[in-house]
């Protein structure tokens, strides 16, 4: 749930992500017991659950990833008619970034593509932080809309976080607020059945990655949530909805999920927080040529940045939160922008069509608290209105990064 410069205009108020900067400071007074994390030279080879391809780690190489994305490619060559093995369909990739409550912006905009009958099925979706939680929806295609427009204007802040005290969180504890009511949406919303619709796409050749960072590692890892459900582990649910809340799980804010693992009969614990405490958007890394994959075909990367592209000018006060909560805004808004240039450019190496789409400066909705219901079903009706006209996708960077408003994009 990656912050900007207003607040919670990217997820975290600067105040809460400056006192967790404050925290860390004073990380010495106190903390909470738990398992040891596995030896780091068995961590990224450890089947979880006994599912060797459950994870990718994006800095090990793209051997692993490549070989499941072959693997999808021949089964959906197997579930092509008979006259048609030798050519496969235009292949569509979905990225969705963090952003927190700006993750209204997205859900808007798929449901008004749909509604515009222009949105492709997507052979791959990833996603981070509140991009994560647009995800599985996104994946399972337009039959979910109903469930994406609830979870983005039905929802207020009781319903996602419950703040501490601070003195106290700071003494005692591991974050500043307790999402066990995220977790308790995530429940609802992600259960055995939207497990089941993934697991039989996943069968069918379709990729769902959702990304966290392993914090004693300091890595960033993309769950391969397609194996997880097809696995038949009694457990699957279990840790798919544990993935779903660290990735929006933002480090000393929020507490960070702690995901059970078994090495030579011992357990351990591994600790994960937001996935974009890593990285804010991403689809395949840059040690992979995607044309190396299979057959050649069409292929269009679309971005959907849940947030802004330019930065916004905020007066900063002289204290140690304001000041740290406006540093750590334009650092991870930056990072964002890094990663979309990232993108840009592996999809130019690759011969792949790039799409972005984000919110844009003219959108001003106020927003009287994170989580605003109100500002969240204004964003939802924002990009819903862009969706319509089949998405503002723009096709361009200009050479700083930031956006050509000149050219946009056609949407198909």
């Amino acid at each position: 749930m990656a912050m900007d410069a207003k607040g919670w205009r990217g997820g975290a108020p600067a105040r809460l992500l400056g006192a967790a900067v404050l925290l860390l400071v004073l990380a010495g007074c106190g903390s909470i017991a738990r398992l040891e994390p596995p030896p780091v030279a068995a961590t990224e080879t450890l089947p979880i659950l006994g599912i060797d391809n459950a994870r990718f780690w994006l800095d090990a190489g793209p051997d692993a990833i490549a070989r499941e994305a072959r693997m999808m490619q021949q089964r959906q060559a197997a579930l092509l008619p008979a006259g048609r093995r030798g050519a496969l369909p235009p292949a569509h990739y979905l990225a969705l970034s963090g952003g927190g409550d700006n993750g209204a912006y997205g859900a808007g905009l798929l449901v008004g593509w749909t509604q515009s009958g222009q949105r492709p099925s997507f052979d791959m979706v990833t996603g981070i932080s509140a991009g994560a939680l647009i995800a599985p929806f996104a994946f399972l295609g337009p039959d979910y809309d109903r469930q994406l427009r609830e979870v983005f204007t039905e929802v207020a802040p009781r319903d996602l976080i419950l703040m501490r005290g601070r003195l106290r969180a700071v003494l005692f504890g591991e974050a500043l607020a307790d999402t066990s009511p995220l977790y308790r949406l995530i429940e609802r919303h992600v259960d055995e059945a939207l497990m089941a619709a993934i697991a039989r796409e996943y069968g069918r050749g379709r990729l769902l990655l959702i990304g966290t960072t392993n914090l004693d590692l300091g890595r960033p890892v993309f769950w391969n949530i397609g194996a997880i459900s097809a696995s038949g582990h009694p457990r699957a649910l279990d840790l798919f909805r544990s993935i779903l809340l660290a990735s929006a799980s933002i480090p000393g804010a929020f507490p960070p999920v702690l995901i059970d693992v078994e090495h030579e009969g011992a357990r351990y614990q591994e600790m994960h927080v937001d996935g974009g405490a890593a990285l804010q958007v991403f689809l395949w890394p840059p040690g992979l040529d995607i044309r190396t994959v299979g057959r050649p075909r069409e292929r269009t990367a679309w971005v959907v940045r849940n947030g802004r592209l330019d930065a916004e000018w905020a007066e900063t006060n002289r204290s140690i939160l304001s000041i740290a909560g406006r540093a750590a805004s334009t650092l991870l808004h930056f990072s964002a922008v890094n990663d979309i240039v990232r993108i840009y450019l592996l999809s130019q190496r690759d011969g792949v069509r790039f799409r972005l789409a984000y919110i844009s400066a003219d959108f001003d909705a106020p927003r009287s608290e994170a989580f605003d219901t109100a500002f969240m079903r204004a964003l939802f009706e924002h990009g819903h209105a862009e969706g319509l006209r089949g998405g503002r996708w723009r096709e361009t960077l200009r050479p700083v990064g930031s956006i050509d408003p000149a050219r946009p994009a056609a949407a198909r």
